[in-house]
């Protein structure tokens, strides 16, 4: 017998609970919070909720002992009646709590309001339709044919028989040639593979089409199952293969093409993380292709060994030339390289292999220096398993240098295949330097991104929709950082581009607009402490002969002075270089980004790509307190 958790639920007595923007001040959250679960199984959570007027509600998960809580699932559509969500939670073996902040906006009439709550074990497209809700599953509405909820009554399914509930729709109704009916299972929020099941019955007396479908979160629908015969004397069981890398609800069809139709019935919808048919089992990795060129050329290879035209390379961190985009002094590959005595020449670096009719995402950074022209300079292309070229898939088409600019490239083909990367230097006096990094497979990382609502601090930022809830000090300094994108306003100083993208945004302060020793923090909001040591990961920039000091600071309001994390001081690389900080704290805090300016006007210091891990960092090899150079370091006030 399956234990339900409920957290607020009297419907005998119609109590609600309700926040209203007439007794909300300005800035003011209204969280509701749970006790602490530990529910290691897979579970569904189901609210029914009402947003009347303007207004949001976010669903946050807290795991215990950790700094973040993560929005999992959020909803701003207004509605005169009430509403069913459902929000799957992964199973964990971390005790967990879920939050439910409402957030009606400031003016009459604005309220968010909650009537049920309810945690039940499974996933949440699973359903026997014995609850009133019908576990979150939606009816297409059509005046003539819908489905309805049938029994109780007697039904057998195989060899045994129970009353109970099921879904089914008849053609009595129906008036015109196709008619369609659609039931709709809630929508996936976390990623699903294996196996779904279910029962139906199907009466076809002239003409009816049963199927089921998967649909995207832009309208996409692609069939996964249609039954083999017109007619069953009792419940068939059927099993179908789901690998849900993305957003996706489940629906199940039927067109009549006149009144005596007939009927289709459904019921004891279930899920299981094994797949039904072995042969689903995915047999490879497609990380197989990712590469950032640290220790090797992993399984990528040039054409002919001997020819040299791809290369490893590194620089060390200084003011003049580009370091890798991993790191900032790490390992890249070059093409184009003046060891090359050849007046021209064709470079070709192969990726694995990949199986055929499945869909891939591929990222990777590129940068030029030296090309008078880019004709050629790098293009992407998919071979077959036969070294033919199929497709070009992307080219070099702008002259952006010195700057590791992001592409991403989504394709498809029915055949095994693999990427190739191509140089082509026709005239070695036009041809300059091409490089490569951060090859990456990422289509089942990115699918589930749930943005960050304003004002709520992530994990992870990269500053491209905002400021990700981090807050400027008004108090402790004399300017702001500023968000902004592509180059800094003040030559010799600051970086060219985002190191996220090259073309992005990222955080900086402006030494034209301070005086030398004023400085700016950039704080987080209030972090909730975890047992655990806590991995601080971000990307920072200080280019130029003025530059001042960039800390990191834990503060903890049971402490007089905020303890130092870390520190660079003085110019340090014309490229983004890597922090990787490692701290404990086991109560509530902030951590402080503070950047001071330096003697001269070249002091732009720079951020971005922040990002939190829990556990220790993986090479903490940035993680010495101090270093830099700046021969003005001892002029800088604090």
């Amino acid at each position: 017998c399956c234990q339900r958790s409920t957290l607020l639920l009297d419907e005998a007595l119609r109590h609600l609970i309700m926040v209203d923007s007439a007794i909300m001040q300005d800035q003011e959250r209204a969280v509701l919070v749970s006790p602490v679960l530990d529910q290691q199984d897979w579970s569904c959570v189901r609210l029914v909720y009402q947003i009347t007027g303007r207004g949001c509600l976010h669903l946050h998960l807290r795991p215990h002992s950790d700094n973040f809580d993560y929005q999992i699932w959020t909803a701003d559509n207004a509605s005169d009646s009430w509403l069913i969500a459902s929000v799957d939670l992964a199973n964990s073996t971390i005790p967990y709590q879920i939050l439910l902040e409402g957030r009606p906006e400031l003016g009459l009439g604005n309220s968010v309001a909650i009537f049920e709550i309810h945690i039940v074990p499974g996933y949440c497209i699973e359903c026997n339709f014995e609850e009133h809700h019908l576990c979150g599953y939606s009816n297409t509405w059509n005046p003539n044919v819908n489905w309805y909820v049938g029994g109780v009554i007697e039904f057998s399914y195989s060899s045994f028989s129970y009353p109970g509930h099921y879904m089914y729709v008849d053609s009595v109704y129906a008036k015109h040639f196709q008619e369609v009916a659609k039931l709709t299972s809630p929508m996936t929020t976390v990623p699903m593979a294996g196996c779904l099941t279910f029962y139906y019955q199907r009466d076809q007396e002239k003409g009816n089409i049963f199927s089921v479908f998967t649909k995207d979160q832009l309208g996409h629908y692609e069939e996964i199952w249609r039954p083999e015969v017109y007619s069953t004397a009792s419940w068939i069981l059927v099993s179908v293969d789901i690998k849900a890398l993305h957003p996706l609800e489940v629906v199940f069809e039927v067109a009549f093409n006149s009144a005596h139709g007939g009927y289709v019935g459904i019921d004891d919808i279930s899920f299981s993380p094994e797949f039904c048919h072995t042969d689903t089992e995915p047999t490879f990795d497609p990380s197989i292709a990712n590469c950032d060129f640290e220790r090797d050329l992993c399984l990528y290879h040039e054409e002919r060994a001997e020819t040299k035209s791809w290369i490893r390379a590194s620089v060390k961190a200084n003011a003049y030339r580009s370091g890798d985009h991993t790191t900032g002094t790490g390992c890249f590959l070059l093409a184009n390289t003046h060891y090359t005595s050849r007046l021209g020449y064709v470079g070709r670096l192969h990726g694995p292999f990949l199986p055929g009719n499945l869909k891939y995402c591929l990222r990777f950074y590129y940068l030029l220096h030296g090309f008078r022209k880019v004709d050629n300079a790098l293009s992407l292309y998919i071979y077959d398993e036969h070294n033919v070229a199929q497709e070009k898939v992307w080219s070099l088409a702008d002259m952006s240098r010195d700057m590791w600019t992001q592409v991403e490239i989504t394709y498809r083909k029915p055949m095994v295949s693999k990427v190739v990367f191509v140089s082509i230097c026709k005239n070695f006096w036009e041809c300059g330097l091409v490089a490569i990094d951060d090859i990456t497979n990422l289509c089942a990382l990115s699918s589930f991104h749930t943005p960050t609502p304003p004002g709520s601090l992530s994990r992870q930022c990269d500053f491209e929709s905002g400021v990700c809830g981090y807050i400027q000090d008004k108090t402790g300094d004399k300017a702001d950082w500023l968000r902004v994108r592509g180059h800094t306003p003040t030559f010799y100083t600051g970086p060219r581009g985002d190191h996220t993208s090259g073309v992005g945004y990222f955080m900086y302060i402006e030494a034209s607009l301070m005086r030398p020793g004023h400085k700016a923090r950039l704080l987080t909001s209030d972090l909730w402490g975890s047992s655990s040591t806590q991995c601080l990961i971000f990307y920072y920039h200080m280019y130029g002969s003025g530059t001042g000091i960039l800390s990191v600071f834990l503060h903890h309001s049971s402490r007089e002075q905020d303890m130092l994390l870390w520190r660079r001081q003085g110019e340090q690389s014309i490229s983004w270089m890597r922090a990787m900080v490692e701290y404990h704290c086991d109560a509530q805090h902030q951590i402080i980004f503070e950047a001071i300016r330096g003697p001269s006007l070249l002091s732009d210091i720079a951020i971005d790509d922040i990002r939190f891990k829990r556990g220790l960092c993986e090479d903490p090899g940035d993680g010495t307190s101090y270093s830099g150079f700046s021969e003005y370091f001892n002029e800088i006030e604090n």
